[in-house]
């Protein structure tokens, strides 16, 4: 079976009306992951599908395919399917898991330890400093900052990131070929060219109300943890804290003034458990456990594919000891904190490069992340 022919079944069945990623996957297991298989069955049991299925199945619109194939043949863009050895596992664990995943930009960036940052689309200009503060520290500690791409906090998350010169996922609730909001053009093209953006639905799918929670369960999903700025008590990010907390993830929230309405469902999280926090370091120190509980599964995936921003592997945990270029970040770093800007300087490595390797030595026990962007060295190493 050739690789076009392929994507065209892959892209005919997830176009298929009333399937969902639930019908598809169940499918896929009882076909050993053969999608030309799950397609034959589809069609050859139409008539137990609904009307529209039916007629999707028997005709399907081919100048739509063609579409779809002519946007998976762009640089850069991917179907990601859950056949495949670089889906995340993350999202293996969350309920009603997506079968595939169009992406646009560095796929290898979703197996790398995630925070997601998300909040009210109203933000105010305190809120988005906030949110630019938490990402930009994060984003410096190792984490990958994901979000929704939304106005308000997401925007404001991804850009403190994208500005670091670090690598953040967006997760967006249109086809991959469509932004919105639509003033968020600018930011989604920086998105793609320097992280990952991610979509459950194919080129072509504008943005519907019901879109967005579905979305929501992915960035709660790929992440270790997630983050609310602000969000008032309808905001569609107490959605993505709930998820995350079904999902067995850490829930952050920051505090605000009792007379902002826009703190009222931080300070909701907060009294139902969330972990109130004032600086990222809290954050840091939280999930450095639960990254080195997922480490050994992202690292034997990483090390067959690129870290982020960089052309060379991510080496398996304990791997690192034979990599010259670890042992040489060890060397320059010495004992005394340093900033990230100034391992730059002494390695020639980019910050994305850094902070990639940073991580995977803060999981082995041989740095330590401290405030403010800093790293050091722990004795005996």
């Amino acid at each position: 079976m050739n690789e076009q022919a392929q994507w065209r079944d892959w892209l005919t069945v997830l176009r298929t009306p009333g399937l969902g990623p639930a019908g598809l996957r169940e499918r896929l297991a009882a076909t050993q992951g053969r999608i030309d298989q799950v397609l034959a069955q589809l069609q050859r049991h139409a008539s137990r599908l609904d009307p529209e299925a039916q007629a999707w199945l028997k005709q399907p619109d081919e100048a739509r395919l063609a579409a779809d194939l002519d946007w998976l043949a762009e640089p850069n863009h991917r179907l990601l399917c859950c056949t495949e050895a670089d889906f995340p596992p993350q999202l293996e664990s969350i309920p009603q898991p997506p079968a595939a995943l169009f992406v646009s930009g560095d796929a290898g960036l979703l197996l790398h330890p995630q925070i997601a940052i998300v909040g009210a689309r109203s933000a105010s200009t305190a809120g988005k400093t906030t949110a630019r503060t938490f990402a930009r520290h994060l984003a410096q500690a190792g984490f990958i900052v994901t979000s929704g791409l939304a106005d308000g906090i997401d925007g404001a998350a991804h850009e403190a990131a994208l500005e670091a010169g670090l690598s953040t996922v967006a997760v967006i609730g249109t086809g991959p070929d469509l932004v919105y909001p639509r003033k968020h053009r600018g930011l989604s093209a920086q998105v793609e060219a320097q992280g990952v953006l991610i979509s459950e639905f194919p080129p072509g799918t504008g943005a519907r109300a019901d879109h967005f929670p579905r979305r929501n369960r992915i960035i709660a999903g790929l992440s270790l943890g997630t983050l609310i700025v602000e969000a008032g008590l309808q905001s569609g990010s107490l959605i993505t804290a709930r998820l995350a907390g079904e999902q067995g993830r850490e829930v952050f929230a920051v505090p605000g003034s009792i007379h902002n309405p826009l703190a009222r469902g931080c300070h909701r999280l907060i009294r139902e458990g969330a972990r109130l926090v004032e600086s990222a370091s809290e954050i840091v120190e939280t999930l450095v456990p639960a990254a080195r509980a997922l480490g050994a599964e992202l690292a034997q995936r990483l090390e067959r594919l690129p870290a982020a921003g960089a052309g060379r592997d991510q080496p398996a945990l304990g791997g690192w000891r034979d990599d010259p270029e670890y042992r040489r970040l060890l060397d320059v770093l010495g004992h005394d904190p340093v900033v990230l800007d100034e391992l730059a300087e002494r390695t020639g490595q980019s910050a994305a490069v850094l902070s990639s390797m940073l991580l995977m030595l803060e999981l082995e026990d041989c740095v330590e992340g401290l405030p403010g962007g800093r790293y050091q060295r722990l004795p005996g190493i």
